[in-house]
């Protein structure tokens, strides 16, 4: 995004965006930055299987759990369209598979306040079923650690949870369905299980553990303090 500069009633502060945006100008100060870690600034998420990070998401269930299965219900013509373009997507870029697993979980989108699309899976037969995870959740007072520092960077991941695999064995739990009659399975952690907000955040925290001293997280914000 272009530059945004911030005035209060006390003080002056600078609060500048950068972005993508910027590296259609080759005129703007910062461009050869960007360009040289355009890898990390794109407005694009990579469309390939991620690597193997070291932390996997696991789906556990309740011990007696059969299937986990909620009937497709009718889309309008205009979601089907959105959802089969998105599985496509995702299937050439070898994040999902087609699936015969017995469990299935429907699929719909909401739309977003920009105009988009957002993909929903009803997972919550699969979520009642799964056992919480007990990994810390991130305290918001993470900013004391920030305290007296007067440089701070902002950073926000795009579909951080595709960027992290599943455990091949509950892969065919993330089967969902679509209004066109196909079932997919993830390969990657998808949006919509309950504890996937947990192992995110324990994937987040060992990345950048070697940097806690100038380095914050919270899920997938990540703060650079100095």
């Amino acid at each position: 995004m272009d530059p945004e500069v911030l005035e209060d009633e006390r003080t002056s502060k600078r609060q500048t965006r950068y972005g993508a945006a910027i590296l259609k100008d080759p005129s703007d100060p910062y461009y050869a930055l960007l360009k040289e870690f355009s890898d990390v600034v794109s407005d694009d998420p990579p469309s390939v299987l991620p690597p193997d990070r070291g932390v996997r998401h696991e789906i556990d269930l309740v011990p007696g759990t059969k299937y986990c299965t909620t009937r497709q219900w009718p889309l309008p013509k205009e979601q089907v369209d959105v959802i089969d373009a998105f599985f496509a997507a995702k299937h050439a870029a070898g994040m999902v598979r087609e699936s015969k697993s017995p469990h299935s979980s429907p699929t719909f989108c909401v739309r977003k306040p920009n105009g988009k699309w957002r993909m929903v899976h009803a997972f919550n037969k699969l979520n009642a079923a799964t056992i919480p995870a007990s990994t810390p959740i991130p305290r918001k007072d993470v900013q004391n650690n920030m305290a007296g520092c007067t440089i701070f960077s902002a950073l926000d991941m795009v579909d951080g949870y595709y960027q992290l695999l599943m455990r091949e064995s509950d892969i065919p739990l993330t089967a969902v369905s679509t209004p066109s009659g196909m079932l997919w399975e993830w390969l990657v952690m998808p949006q919509g299980p309950s504890n996937a907000p947990a192992t995110f955040n324990r994937l987040v925290t060992q990345l950048f553990r070697p940097m806690r001293q100038f380095v914050q997280t919270y899920f997938d914000d990540i703060f650079v303090h100095s």
